[in-house]
């Protein structure tokens, strides 16, 4: 499990294909202490180190990861959100983050506010059930809070975020063009409910 606090952004410095699609990610986070077989969220998706350095760590990615989220995009010089799974007694000061992408969402307009940034994003209409106003949502490994649904239509689900100052510096979502796509989970809390509200029908 995460939080959806990212602690480093990392960059993609190879990408190998043999089967799987393995990554090596340059990183600030200290691989001295991480050992292999450990689980890191990479841009939101839970992958597994199988091996490492001073200073990088490699992860594989199969071929549903790669349909599912936007890994299948990254290119030598990606920047990548990092952060390491919890420990048990750690602070949660996101929210529950598992690291299994749900699907992509599409960055449509971005639009300075304050010192803020509000991002209005596009997720898949199936997804769109899930979002609500001031809940929880995770994009590219990245806890925020759903401000407003702006459309919940039959092709996509329209809703905005606000990210401030910080979060822009230390995340990747200071850099997101219009168009680019991210990594998005739904709240966990909400996939359990609405699943026991099918069986209930």
């Amino acid at each position: 499990m995460f939080t959806g606090l990212i602690t480093d952004i990392g960059r993609v410095a190879a990408v190998d294909e043999h089967g799987d699609r393995r990554f090596r990610i340059e990183t600030r986070l200290d691989m001295a202490q991480t050992a292999l077989g450990a689980s890191i969220a990479c841009a939101g998706a839970c992958l597994t180190v199988v091996a490492k350095g001073p200073g990088f760590f490699e992860v594989e990615a199969s071929a549903e990861t790669l349909s599912k989220t936007t890994l299948g995009d990254w290119r030598e010089g990606r920047k990548v959100n990092l952060e390491m799974a919890l420990a048990l007694g750690d602070v949660l000061g996101g929210h529950l983050v598992s690291g299994h992408v749900d699907g992509t969402a599409e960055l449509r307009a971005r639009r300075a506010r304050g010192d803020s940034i509000v991002l209005n994003f596009a997720a898949p209409a199936p997804l769109g059930r899930f979002l609500a106003p001031k809940g929880s949502v995770t994009l590219d490994g990245v806890s925020l809070t759903v401000n407003d649904i702006l459309e919940d239509g039959t092709q996509s689900c329209d809703f905005t975020v606000n990210i401030i100052a910080h979060t822009a510096q230390e995340t990747t979502l200071g850099e997101i063009a219009v168009g680019d796509k991210v990594n998005m989970e739904i709240d966990v809390i909400a996939r359990y409910l609405a699943r026991l509200l099918d069986q209930r029908g």
